[in-house]
């Protein structure tokens, strides 16, 4: 148990957690480059976190233009073996009003324009996402939801669009039609990129809108979304600080994320090089020797 060390990755409306007091920001590069912003580390009843905002602190990076692979490769670097984002999304089903919680379990990813593996260079691998979210570290989400006693859902199917436009109504009825429950800008490819690195992943979805789909409510705007973030950001962060707590004894030692690249590598060893084995390091050290 020692040895596992959660991560917060915060989306949009959740840039920081000022109440943590024990607090040092950590500068790191990556074979990717640089991560979105510093790194937060801290510590809450003597457990060691780390916090990093995906849109940079102050939300100025686009969804597009977020480097996915740096983020994970840091975390990664600093012993990081679970993380659970929280973000923002619009919903699309009648039962999914703003301001409730989401505990995703599947992902329908439409991003286009995204670097989405690590393996794109002289070693290939192939890691199985039937199951892109860990449940062990879901179940530890939903006990922390449940002690604020936040409206929430456990399991949907969360779709990730390109952005940085909000959706067509012809778009929103399609995501609908395939029965989708929220849509987002962000956990894809951070969710297969988490998968590449054996680090256990969740995500924690808070509704904000409707999307444009819903006929008695007025189309999402920017004004809208943060509003509705400002009223859920004490219930996030409290939620946070109780899956700090209890988060560990969720962690299911069979968790097919732990030991994923087993099976996965397909290069043959003699035509690894050592540049790209090296390059490689921090995500697939394991399993590249």
């Amino acid at each position: 148990m020692a040895n596992n060390k959660l991560a917060i990755i915060g989306g949009s409306g959740l840039y920081d957690v000022e109440e943590f007091k024990d607090r040092e920001l950590i500068d790191l590069n990556t074979p990717w480059g640089r991560p979105s912003d510093q790194i937060l580390k801290t510590k809450f009843q003597g457990k060691e976190v780390y916090f990093l905002p995906r849109h940079g602190r102050g939300h100025f990076i686009s969804p597009s233009k977020i480097n996915f692979r740096a983020n994970i490769d840091a975390l990664k670097q600093l012993g990081v073996t679970d993380i659970v984002s929280v973000s923002a999304v619009g919903s699309l089903k009648e039962d999914l009003p703003p301001g409730k919680f989401v505990i995703v379990d599947q992902f329908i990813d439409r991003t286009f324009a995204r670097k989405k593996t690590f393996f794109d260079d002289e070693i290939v691998a192939h890691v199985s996402m039937a199951h892109p979210t860990s449940n062990g570290l879901m179940n530890a989400c939903e006990e922390a939801i449940k002690k604020e006693k936040i409206e929430y859902q456990r399991n949907g199917t969360y779709v990730v669009m390109e952005g940085p436009q909000f959706s067509t109504l012809a778009e929103s009825n399609l995501y609908r039609s395939w029965e989708a429950d929220v849509i987002g800008m962000t956990n894809m490819p951070e969710a297969k990129l988490a998968r590449e690195a054996e680090i256990r992943y969740a995500s924690v979805s808070m509704v904000t809108d409707y999307d444009c789909w819903h006929p008695d409510h007025e189309n999402v705007d920017v004004q809208q979304v943060v509003k509705v973030l400002l009223g859920n950001a004490a219930k996030a962060k409290n939620m946070i600080k109780n899956l700090i707590e209890n988060f560990e004894n969720y962690i299911d030692p069979k968790d097919p994320t732990n030991k994923c690249l087993d099976v996965a590598i397909i290069t043959a060893p003699e035509k690894r090089t050592k540049e790209t084995i090296n390059k490689l390091k921090n995500i697939a050290g394991r399993v590249l020797k």
